[in-house]
């Protein structure tokens, strides 16, 4: 029971972290971009914390389990996109907007913003739901108490805590996350290891193909997995977000740098400990070998401060993707197409009714997938491949047109969806067909369309 009460105190604390800070949520700034005003340290924890979540914890932790050191190929296209975003995080935050969404607009037009929307309700919230799984798996480790009761404990703390304070509550509390998390997970690698017999012990119980950068997959298998993810991230809606949060375009920058480290360095540590988890813990469910072996694996203070931290991040994680679709709602469709002049505290207020109401939808599309992992390679691919190439396209190339925008956005949401309902028809990865169609209507149709003026793409291209 000293788990579950040192979690619930941790909890307790972020709780009062949201409500303390939600005294200064007065404006839309304030809820939606924490008032543009956080620092690059406070910028570097809130993305580390939020894309560390049940993603990499439990999915990732997952395919680690059954292949060894090859679940890279997961993590990789990450590293490959948080490269590309430091080219554009100062650019996106001198454009000064909320959400990705009035980026289509302004690139684009008022259909690609429609869709844009559309698309990353239906993602983020099925990402919330499987933080929601991954927080009733943790319940379920350390009370007994069943997976679903778990998962509804979990889903009205996420929902409470994003009500309370918006942004300003997430960023700052996942500094505190991120950094007890990342300290927590080294601690705990060498007490692991000495457990499954030191490293030779390790690679004497599993099986060759665990140490090989494919394992036993295929290329094309590989970069079915990578793809998604650096799609996901490289339109991800939270993350420009938080580049909108910062104070000043340079931050924005500078705090890319210190994100693409602390990926790369907690994602390895996450792999590396789900291998020698596999080594210690053979026959136990493959997403729960990090879960498993902080409580069974380690001293007991350590294994409650991991836990916590654990719990803590997949709610941070679930309460950031919480806060992109309500802020799409409200910013995207209610301001935009029904009343233009909202006022601020109504804008708090209804924000925070919206929020309630897709935590509710993002708990009951728990039901329709079974794994963490294939819920998170669907999510990612709609988003990646609906959002992403038109984004990237606002960016760097001036011949896309609005027709070509458009063109992309529904392709590539339309091919997912039927790829998916159709169950990878001849044993292709959604990935694939869906990208394609995607890149392939974006340019086709924009070569085939007017070019735009300048005066459409100048301020994305606009370097100073």
């Amino acid at each position: 029971m000293l788990y579950l009460w040192v979690i619930i105190f941790y909890l307790i604390v972020l709780v009062g972290v949201g409500a303390y800070r939600s005294k200064y949520v007065k404006s839309q700034d304030d809820f939606m971009v924490a008032g543009r005003r956080l620092s690059a340290g406070v910028l570097v924890g809130t993305l580390l914390a939020t894309w560390i979540g049940s993603g990499s914890i439990i999915a990732g932790a997952g395919l680690a389990y059954n292949k060894g050191f090859s679940a890279l190929w997961f993590d990789a296209g990450v590293w490959v996109a948080i490269i590309v975003l430091y080219l554009i995080a100062g650019r996106v935050r001198k454009f000064a907007q909320y959400t990705v969404p009035d980026i289509l607009e302004a690139r684009y037009n008022k259909y690609a913003r429609i869709l844009g929307t559309i698309v990353t309700i239906v993602a983020y919230t099925a990402i919330v739901s499987y933080q929601f799984r991954a927080g009733g798996m943790v319940l379920n480790l350390v009370t007994g108490i069943s997976v679903d009761e778990g998962m509804i404990i979990t889903a009205v703390f996420v929902i409470g805590y994003t009500v309370l304070a918006g942004m300003i509550s997430v960023a700052y509390t996942d500094v505190v996350n991120g950094v007890v998390m990342v300290i927590g997970l080294f601690i705990a690698l060498p007490f692991l290891l000495n457990g499954a017999g030191g490293w030779s012990g390790v690679a004497e119980s599993l099986p060759p193909s665990h140490f090989r950068p494919l394992g036993d997959m295929t290329l094309p298998q590989a970069f079915a997995y990578s793809l998604p993810t650096m799609l996901l991230l490289l339109g991800e809606s939270g993350m420009y977000q938080r580049f909108f949060s910062a104070k000043d375009p340079a931050t924005a920058r500078k705090s890319v740098i210190g994100w693409i480290v602390g990926t790369i360095i907690v994602e390895t540590l996450v792999v590396v400990l789900a291998i020698v988890g596999s080594a210690k813990f053979a026959g136990i469910e493959a997403e729960m070998v990090i879960l498993h072996s902080v409580r069974y694996g380690v001293p007991l203070v350590i294994g409650c401060l991991l836990l916590a931290a654990i719990v803590a991040v997949i709610v941070s994680t679930a309460d950031s993707f919480l806060l992109v679709p309500a802020t799409n709602v409200i910013r995207d469709i209610h301001q935009r197409f029904i009343n233009r002049e909202l006022t601020q505290k109504k804008v708090v207020l209804y924000s925070r009714i919206v929020v309630v109401g897709l935590g509710l939808f993002a708990f009951l599309q728990v039901r329709f997938f079974t794994h963490v992992l294939e819920m998170a390679l669907y999510a990612y691919t709609i988003y990646g491949v609906g959002i992403t190439p038109a984004v990237l396209a606002a960016f760097f190339w001036k011949r896309a047109t609005p027709s070509g925008g458009v063109a992309s956005i529904a392709a590539g949401m339309l091919v997912t969806l039927v790829w998916e309902i159709l169950n990878n028809p001849f044993g292709v990865s959604t990935i694939y067909p869906a990208l394609g169609m995607s890149l392939g209507s974006l340019v086709i149709v924009s070569l085939l369309t007017p070019a735009p003026s300048p005066e459409k793409w100048r301020p994305f291209m606009d370097q100073t």
